[in-house]
């Protein structure tokens, strides 16, 4: 099987250190063993992606010196791939209706927390389907609501010990033991993005042959939940390596949101694509 890995950033801001220190990590470690290297764009949240910033990730990638297989597949033309991962555990009985706001979501939270998740401390929600005539007055009456995963129903899916048998490989540290409950019944679509991250990344990451999984630490956690994913939908897994995040010299990790440097800014003061590639330790293009 041929090493094949990927970059998949959002078109939501412009490339900063950071998301070059990523994407090299991907294509150095198939370029070492003559593998694939596939570039992403996951652009599903169009809330907030924008065309400039597209067409940036890919001049800023071959100015890094970075070449990928064509045609570069963009999420948002192959919702219907996404629509059938949903559809395929709604039938299963693994999804339910959740019509909380997010307010309320942070006030069950307040009430129970557990960990990791999408509470601002990070905490985790686990909630259960609404009576069937309660939901369908809601229905009825045109309330948003989001399709959130049903842990408990996915660990009477997988059957005795649940998810307990369920790993992934974590390059360096060898198998770790999934623990989905330590992200809660994630959200795998709303109205607004249609379907969430986790969904579509297992989706494309199976449809796309990746076999290795490269990316930052910040996203370890999420392994957890899409390897449950990846059981509920007999996809395959992939192997994984998480590695270490880019700083700024106050500490915090480098961010589109905190207006990072980024790779415009240096072409524009005059750094060359070889000079800023021997900074992230890596060699000349």
């Amino acid at each position: 099987m041929t090493f094949t890995t990927r970059f998949a950033p959002s078109p939501t801001g412009y490339l900063h250190k950071g998301h070059a220190f990523s994407a090299l990590m991907a294509y150095e470690a198939a370029r070492a063993v003559d593998g694939r290297f596939i570039l992403r764009i996951e652009d599903i949240d169009t809330t907030r992606v924008r065309p400039e910033f597209d067409a940036a990730i890919l001049e800023d990638l071959a100015w890094l010196g970075l070449r990928w297989e064509e045609p570069v597949r963009r999420q948002s033309q192959h919702m219907s791939d996404y629509q059938a991962a949903l559809d395929e555990l709604r039938e299963a009985g693994l999804l339910y209706r959740c019509f909380r706001t997010r307010r309320e979501v942070l006030d069950e939270i307040g009430r129970a927390p557990h960990g990791p998740g999408e509470g601002p401390q990070g905490q985790v929600f686990r909630g259960a389907p609404l009576p069937a005539d309660e939901e369908e007055r809601r229905l009825e009456a045109g309330e948003a609501f989001a399709w959130r995963l049903s842990l408990d129903a996915a660990a009477r899916w997988l059957g005795e010990g649940g998810w307990t048998g369920l790993v992934f490989q974590e390059e360096g540290r060898g198998p770790i033991q999934a623990r989905p409950e330590r992200l809660g019944d994630v959200v795998l679509a709303r109205k607004d993005v249609g379907v969430a991250y986790h969904l579509a990344v297992v989706v494309d990451d199976a449809l796309q042959g990746v076999d290795h999984v490269i990316r930052g630490e910040d996203l370890l956690e999420a392994a957890h939940i899409q390897r449950l994913l990846q059981a509920l939908l007999g996809l395959p897994s992939p192997a994984y390596r998480h590695h270490r995040l880019l700083t700024a010299a106050d500490g915090q990790r480098l961010a589109k949101r905190d207006k990072a440097e980024t790779l415009r800014d240096l072409r524009a003061r005059g750094v060359t694509a070889d000079q800023l590639r021997a900074e992230l330790g890596f060699p000349r293009a």
